[in-house]
C-alpha cells in the first residue's frame, strides 16, 4: 500500500484564501476541501489512495522525471514533467478571493509543451465528504462536465477549444470509474487546461485567454502582496516563502489563520497521533502576530487580533476558561471529534480523524500568548477600545482566580492534568502585559490584584518549576522531565536570556532534548501522555530553540543551527510540523507553527548578527517604520 502515498513533503499548496489543495511532485491533487479549509474533502487520495479520491495529470510515457517550483514570488505551482520525448509543465493556482466568504472557488489547471511533443492523461476522480457521499456526473458536451451531489456540486470546464493536429483531434474525453479521463497530445508551444469551480456554476467553454488572464492576475496578487515586506534581512527567499505560505493558510474572511490545511497527517508512520488541524488556534496568536508585524504586515494582524478580540468577547468556552483553546475559521467552535473508520489513512496510520476533541481542553497558556498579542498590536496603533478592555480585565480577573490550576498543557496530553510550568509562566505573560497596558493608557483595572498574583505565579515557578538537582526549569510540579516549551521563556521576557538559571537549563535541552539541530517537545517515555508509539523532533520548538540561542549569546551556533533546519524544508521551502530520524517530514502539512516560528528567528536573529546578541526590541519598530 505504502508505494500508492506519495511522501508527504512531496506536495506544494495552492489556494485562494479560503481553502487549499495540495499538489504532489507527480502532478496528483491528493487532498483538497470545499468551500472552506475546515470543510469535507473532494479529493483525499492522501488519506485513502482508493478511497479518498484524486485529481491526477501525468505524461503517458515510460521514463520521465519530475520537477516542482513556484513562479518566483507568487503561491502559482509549476510541475515540470521532463522526457527525452519532451518537456511539459503542469501549472497550477487558485485565483484569490479577497471578499466575503463564499461557495464559489476556483482550481486552474494549466498544460503546455515547452519542448518536443507529450501526450498527457488527466483522471479526475471526485470522492464528496470525504468518500462518504455519491455523485452523479452530468456530461456537457465540448464544455465539461458537473458532479454533484445533494450539499455540493463540482464544474470541470473546458479551457479553450480542442487542440487539433492536421485534421485529427489530439484528445478524448470518457467517463471512467466514476470520474473523467482526459487525454490530449500537445506539441511544442501548445497550451490546454482546466479550471474546476465550485457553487453550482454550469460547464462552459473557458477561453484560453481568460485562463491566461487569471493567470496574470493571480500572479500580480502575489507579487504586490510580497513586495509590502519590510524584512530586507538575511534569508529574505526563505522568509518570503514562509509569509506567503501562511498567507495561504489564513481565512480572509475573518483574518483567521489555521494551524495547517490538512487531516490525519500522522506524527508516526502507522501510529495513532493522527489529529485534524484544519483549525485556528488561539496559542497561535502571539507567534503570528509577532511574526506579521516584524514583516511589516500590519493589516494581517490587524485582522487577526480583531478576530481574537471576538472570540474574547463571546467567551465560547467551559471547561477551557472563558476561550476555547481553538475555534474554526469562521470563529464558531463544534469541533466535536469524530473517527473516518471507512479510511485506510495515510500509509496505514489509523485512526482518521476529523473534528478535535481537545477543543474545550483547559491549556492555560492560551491567555499569555493572547495578551502578548493584544500588547503587541496596542505598540502598534492597534489601541483597544473601551468594551474590549471591560472583557479583557474580566479574563485576567479568571486567572488571578485559576493560574494555579491543574490542566492539560500546551501539547495537549491525554494522560491526565498537571501544574504544567509554560502554563504557569504564560499565565505571568498575561498578568504582565495586562499591567503594562493599564498602567501605559490609563485603564481601569484592579492592579493591585494582578501585580500580587503575577508576582506569586512568579515566585512559585521558581520554587516548584525549578529542578535544583537537575539545574533545570521541568515541564510540572514535581517532574523531572524537560520540556522545550520553556524555550520561549527568555522570548517571552520571563527570565533574562543571561540569567545562570536559564543557561543552565538550556545546557540540560542540549544534553536530552537536542539531536543536533532538531528538538524533541519532550521524552514521552518519561512523561507519558496518554498516546501509544513516539513523534519526531519538532520544527517550531528547533526554531525556538535558534532563537534562544541567539538571545543567550551563542550567536554562531544559533546561525549554523538555522542554517540547518533550513536543509530539513522541502523542495520548495515547506515544514511539517515533525521531523523524523532520518528527515523525513511528519504530521500535518504544511504547519504554521512551523514557519511563524522560523520567520521569528529569521528575524530576531538577523538583527542580532547584526548589533549584538539579545538584541531584538527595536525589530518591531523597524518593521513598522519601513512599512509606512
Amino acid at each position: 500500500m505504502a508505494q500508492d502515498y506519495p511522501n508527504i513533503a512531496d506536495h506544494g499548496l495552492i489556494g485562494d484564501l479560503q481553502t487549499a489543495a495540495l499538489v504532489d511532485v507527480n502532478g496528483t491533487i491528493d487532498w483538497f476541501c470545499l468551500p472552506r479549509f475546515d470543510s469535507p474533502s473532494v479529493f483525499a487520495s492522501l488519506l485513502d489512495a482508493e478511497k479518498g479520491g484524486r485529481f491526477s495529470v501525468r505524461p503517458l510515457v515510460d521514463d520521465y522525471v519530475t520537477r516542482q517550483l513556484y513562479l518566483p514570488d507568487t503561491a502559482i505551482l509549476i510541475t515540470r514533467f521532463m522526457s527525452e520525448a519532451g518537456v511539459g509543465e503542469l501549472i497550477d493556482f487558485m485565483p484569490v478571493i479577497e471578499g466575503e466568504a463564499t461557495d464559489r472557488h476556483r482550481l486552474v489547471r494549466m498544460v503546455r509543451v515547452v519542448r518536443g511533443e507529450m501526450t498527457f492523461q488527466a483522471d479526475i476522480q471526485p470522492r464528496f465528504d470525504y468518500g462518504r457521499t455519491p455523485h452523479e456526473i452530468h456530461p456537457v458536451p465540448e464544455s465539461g462536465v458537473m458532479f454533484t451531489t445533494p450539499d455540493l456540486s463540482l464544474t470541470l470546464h473546458r479551457v479553450g477549444p480542442p487542440v487539433i493536429h492536421g485534421s485529427q483531434r489530439a484528445g478524448r474525453i470518457e467517463l471512467v470509474d466514476g470520474g473523467i479521463r482526459i487525454t490530449g497530445t500537445l506539441k511544442a508551444g501548445e497550451l490546454t487546461g482546466v479550471m474546476l469551480e465550485s457553487g453550482g456554476v454550469p460547464p462552459t467553454q473557458v477561453s484560453e485567454e481568460e485562463m491566461i488572464e487569471l493567470f496574470h492576475t493571480t500572479r500580480r496578487f502575489w507579487r504586490d502582496w510580497n513586495n509590502r515586506s519590510t524584512y530586507r534581512g538575511r534569508w529574505r527567499e526563505v522568509v518570503a516563502r514562509s509569509a506567503m505560505t501562511l498567507k495561504l493558510m489564513t481565512y480572509a474572511p475573518t483574518g483567521a489563520l489555521v494551524a495547517a490545511p490538512t487531516a490525519g497527517l500522522p506524527e508516526q508512520v502507522g501510529g495513532e497521533r493522527n489529529w485534524d488541524y484544519r483549525y485556528t488556534w488561539i496559542r497561535d496568536a502571539s507567534f503570528s502576530v509577532y511574526a506579521l508585524l516584524g514583516l511589516g504586515y500590519t493589516e494581517e494582524a490587524e485582522a487577526f487580533v480583531k478576530w481574537l478580540m471576538d472570540r474574547i468577547r463571546e467567551s465560547a468556552g467551559t471547561g477551557s476558561g472563558p476561550l476555547k483553546i481553538m475555534y474554526r475559521v469562521d470563529g464558531s467552535s463544534d469541533l466535536e471529534e469524530e473517527t473516518l473508520h471507512h479510511l485506510a489513512g495515510y500509509r496505514g496510520s489509523t485512526p482518521v480523524r476529523i473534528g478535535n476533541g481537545a477543543a474545550d481542553q483547559l491549556q492555560l497558556d492560551i491567555y499569555g500568548e493572547t495578551m502578548d498579542s493584544i500588547h503587541l498590536a496596542d505598540t502598534h496603533g492597534l489601541q483597544l477600545p473601551h468594551a474590549g478592555w471591560v472583557q479583557i480585565a474580566e479574563m485576567l480577573d479568571w486567572v488571578c482566580d485559576n493560574w494555579n490550576t491543574p490542566e492539560e498543557g500546551i501539547w495537549e496530553t491525554r494522560g491526565g492534568r498537571q501544574k504544567f510550568t509554560y502554563g504557569r509562566f504564560m499565565c505571568w505573560v498575561a498578568l504582565d502585559r495586562g499591567i503594562r497596558l493599564a498602567q501605559l493608557r490609563g485603564r481601569p483595572a484592579d492592579l493591585d490584584r494582578w501585580i500580587r498574583e503575577r508576582n506569586a505565579i512568579y515566585a512559585e515557578i521558581m520554587a516548584s518549576g525549578w529542578h535544583e538537582k537537575r539545574g533545570a526549569f521541568v515541564q510540572h510540579e514535581g517532574s523531572d522531565v524537560l520540556d522545550a516549551s520553556l524555550l520561549v521563556m527568555p522570548l517571552m521576557g520571563f527570565v533574562a536570556p543571561n540569567d545562570p538559571m536559564w543557561l543552565s537549563t538550556l545546557d540540560a535541552m542540549d544534553d536530552e532534548l537536542v539531536s543536533d539541530s532538531l528538538v524533541y517537545r519532550y521524552n514521552p517515555a518519561a512523561a507519558p501522555d496518554g498516546l501509544r508509539g513516539s513523534e519526531g523532533t519538532f520544527t517550531l520548538c528547533s526554531f525556538w530553540y535558534v532563537d534562544a540561542l541567539a538571545r543567550s549569546g551563542r550567536l554562531d551556533e544559533a546561525q549554523l543551527i538555522f542554517e540547518k533546519m533550513l536543509t530539513y524544508a522541502n523542495h520548495l521551502g515547506l515544514f511539517a510540523e515533525e521531523i523524523g530520524l532520518t528527515g523525513e517530514q511528519l504530521g500535518n502539512f504544511p504547519q504554521a507553527f512551523s514557519h511563524l516560528a522560523l520567520i521569528n528567528a529569521a528575524v530576531n536573529l538577523d538583527y542580532q548578527l547584526d548589533h549584538g546578541s539579545g538584541v531584538v526590541d527595536p525589530v518591531l519598530t523597524i518593521g513598522r517604520r519601513r512599512g509606512r
